[in-house]
């Protein structure tokens, strides 16, 4: 990934807002404020990786669009090179600016199958690739282009449909990962202010000439206690998150967005609750 403007202003926020974390060393806000730097910090690679998945379903989405217009202009009795120049101006959002590069480097004499290539490069997406190379074999071998069209036209449609109707039925599976990681935050914060505090009482009355740390299990200090349960917490929704992505739309880096938003939630209960309780 190409570091941009965006993501050195983010890492340079992050390491001022820990530098400034250390000014308040010995109070309860310390790694709080560090990691609220660090989420600074690693926020624009976050926004800038879900900006590409949608990015990427978005070309997938226009590529449809693009091959039936070729389609259309096929069978309306021009040949693919002349249909690709004569679609160069309508809008395909994200893949606009490749279809013009296309069209511009067939206008100028680049074979098709060269332009197809490049194309296939600069859309850098799979699905996209697999069609371009069939679309320019067929073109290459001389068979009926508009049934080649036809085809994928009807792979890519097939193949978004089934992506949405996975998303679909997945969906309630993603709410129940989300619902379930509550609980489990829940469960955290009870052991962590009810069940450990009482099991410590315990311990203080049974424990004869035993040493035992105020706030704390068999000598643990309860900032130890909280930091474990954080690290658990953050850890888990990290994991939890790329599960997600996985089962929602087939794709781990697409879970990247649930790992972040699961770590914040996690980071900004577990801290809040040490800081208020």
């Amino acid at each position: 990934m190409e570091l941009k403007k965006i993501h050195f202003i983010g890492m340079g926020a992050g390491l001022f807002i820990i530098a400034m974390s250390f000014l308040f060393m010995n109070t309860n806000l310390f790694f709080f404020i560090i990691g609220i730097g660090i989420i600074v910090g690693v926020s624009p690679f976050v926004f800038y990786a879900i900006r590409e998945t949608k990015i990427e379903a978005e070309k997938e989405e226009m590529f449809l669009e693009f091959a039936r217009n070729l389609v259309e202009s096929v069978k309306a009795g021009n040949p693919i090179s002349k249909s690709i120049i004569n679609v160069k101006n309508k809008s395909y959002g994200a893949l606009s600016p490749h279809v013009r590069k296309l069209a511009n480097q067939i206008e100028i004499g680049v074979p098709l199958n060269t332009a197809l290539e490049t194309f296939a490069e600069d859309a850098n997406n799979k699905t996209i690739s697999r069609a371009l190379t069939l679309i320019g074999q067929a073109e290459k071998a001389g068979g009926n282009i508009s049934e080649i069209l036809q085809a994928v036209a009807g792979a890519v449609s097939m193949s978004d449909k089934l992506k949405k109707e996975r998303k679909a039925v997945i969906s309630t599976l993603v709410v129940q990962g989300y619902i379930i990681f509550f609980v489990f935050i829940i469960i955290i914060l009870v052991m962590q202010f009810k069940i450990l505090p009482m099991v410590s009482g315990i311990a203080d009355i049974g424990s004869i000439g035993g040493e035992i740390s105020v706030g704390g299990v068999g000598g643990v200090s309860s900032e130890d206690i909280a930091s474990s349960f954080l690290y658990l917490l953050l850890i888990q929704g990290f994991f939890s998150g790329l599960t997600i992505g996985k089962l929602a739309e087939g794709n781990i880096k697409a879970g990247i967005k649930h790992s972040f938003a699961l770590m914040l939630i996690s980071f900004l209960i577990s801290t809040g609750a040490n800081l208020l309780f």
